[in-house]
């Protein structure tokens, strides 16, 4: 989370027109403890595998026995390292971090991992998720004259930490009583001197895996080369064994004798963020003991039932919608076909595309197959609406390439508040779902029918406790409670009729 320069309050000045029309994931973590590796290398293709959770900035840092060593800059991880670079990040331990601004704008100081020196050593802290204390948590620092470097709130969990170790305590003591500072959604992992540890919130909002470089899963407490990231896709780029995730509530301290297991505090109910689900993780990443990829396609599965369709063909926005309409395929019986080509070298980019460009809009990142579209009933998959801009594009491209209806479904429930724990969602008058009726979209988007999955829907096709994911964004409930100030910078209103799934 970053605070713009003024108030904490204060909206974005990034122009709305120019952002992505999804949400967008905060960041990706990554870090290892594999002696005699070279853990820079390894760290940089973790974020690799990690780049469609932030794209902005990129670091890494190291330690080994003359201390710790740390490049980040803006840009993608592959525009950010060079092997140059990476020779210089010695050591037996790396942090690393892939980032995406939530609130104000990107700058290079706010890059992680923070580092932050303490008197047992510096420690380097990649954190992915949204403190919603703190504003106060940053009054109490610089209060007791911490100079505070960056506008993020995961300096401030760095601070807070070193504060404790500075006060007397251990690292995992520090790191105990920090994060009881702490409210909010946080997935960390944090370098030192003497070892590594990953670190959950006690609602585990935001995901954090466990993962072994050795062909054996060790006992707890033996020595091994330990991964955590984000993501399981993150541990299979390098080889890594998937042990378990990092449990709501739980911190594991790695160092030469192994890992130990600490309950920081003690956990409520798991909370994961359901949107990780849906859309944010990769589809071959690995949750509840299966892919996403899986997950996805039963939605595809689902919709088909709820919404069904009679149109030729089914085709997704892709790559998110991919996995549902391949699914919605299979339930309906309809063939699925690709629509649109997407550029895959179209990443973020500061040079501006021309007037004419803009106005061809889509085209740029996405194309339509006029020979496969032409005099067809076409029903589009995606996995979610937020604002509609990009959604209206799409319709107009597939009806100019000769589209003769144009249907589309979607593989979640209507977005309808904003997300306060890491998540890049509009202000809630932003939020198309928010504002209109399911008739009013349609018409907005310019489609001849469309429908989203029920929130029933969406839970029962997960096979686990619908109570065990945070459906905010879909229904208002916020797991964990969020300052009244803080809220109403986001919940400008409250949505009087839902909309209908």
């Amino acid at each position: 989370m970053t605070f713009p320069s003024n108030s904490f309050l204060d909206d974005s000045t990034e122009s709305r027109q120019d952002r992505p029309d999804k949400p967008e994931e905060a960041c990706g973590i990554f870090g290892l403890y594999a002696p005699d590796e070279e853990v820079a290398r390894l760290a940089y293709f973790g974020l690799f595998a990690l780049q469609h959770r932030g794209q902005e900035s990129a670091g890494i840092a190291t330690f080994d026995a003359s201390g710790s060593h740390c490049y980040k800059h803006m840009g993608l991880v592959s525009q950010v390292f060079d092997d140059h670079i990476l020779k210089d990040l010695t050591g037996h331990i790396a942090v690393g971090h892939t980032r995406y601004s939530t609130t104000g704008s990107s700058h290079v100081c706010n890059a992680q991992p923070a580092v932050v020196p303490t008197r047992l050593g510096n420690l380097a802290l990649a954190h992915n998720g949204n403190l919603v204390n703190a504003a106060d948590l940053r009054e109490e620092l610089i209060d007791r004259d911490h100079d505070l470097i960056t506008t993020t709130d995961s300096e401030m969990i760095a601070f807070a930490l070193a504060e404790a170790v500075n006060d007397g305590s251990d690292w995992v003591k520090a790191a105990e009583m920090a994060f009881n500072r702490c409210y909010g959604a946080f997935s960390l992992v944090i370098g030192t001197p003497n070892g590594i540890m990953g670190a959950r919130d006690q609602q585990g909002i935001r995901p954090l895996v466990l993962g072994v470089l050795d062909h054996e899963i060790p006992e707890v407490g033996q020595p091994a080369h330990y991964v955590l990231a984000s993501e399981t896709c993150a541990l299979d780029i390098i080889g890594a064994n998937y042990v378990r995730d990092v449990e709501p509530g739980e911190l594991v301290w790695i160092t030469p004798e192994g890992l130990i297991s600490h309950k920081w505090a003690e956990a409520t109910q798991r909370k994961l963020c359901v949107f990780e689900m849906i859309y944010f993780s990769r589809p071959d990443s690995i949750v509840n003991g299966e892919s996403l990829y899986s997950y996805r396609r039963r939605l595809g599965h689902q919709l088909a039932k709820e919404a069904p369709a009679d149109v030729d063909l089914i085709m997704a926005v892709p790559d998110s919608g991919v996995p549902a309409a391949i699914g919605f395929s299979q339930q309906s019986k309809i063939p699925y076909a690709e629509g649109l080509i997407k550029n895959r070298y179209v990443g973020r980019t500061f040079i501006q595309p021309t007037q004419s460009m803009r106005e061809v809009g889509i085209r740029m990142k996405l194309n339509p197959l006029k020979d496969v579209l032409e005099g067809r009933r076409i029903l589009i998959v995606d996995d979610s609406i937020v604002r509609g801009t990009t959604s209206r594009k799409i319709v107009q491209a597939l009806r100019d390439a000769g589209a003769t209806e144009v249907h589309m479904r979607i593989s979640s429930p209507p977005v309808t508040h904003p997300c306060f724990y890491g998540i890049d969602t509009d202000n809630q008058d932003q939020l198309i779902a928010a504002t209109k009726s399911l008739e009013e979209i349609a018409t907005q988007i310019n489609v001849d029918s469309l429908a989203y999955l029920s929130w029933e829907g969406m839970l029962e096709t997960t096979y686990q406790d619908p109570d065990s994911f945070c459906s905010a964004c879909f229904t208002g409930k916020y797991p964990v409670e969020v300052p009244e100030p803080f809220k109403r910078a986001k919940l400008k209103f409250e949505l009087k009729e839902p909309v209908a799934t």
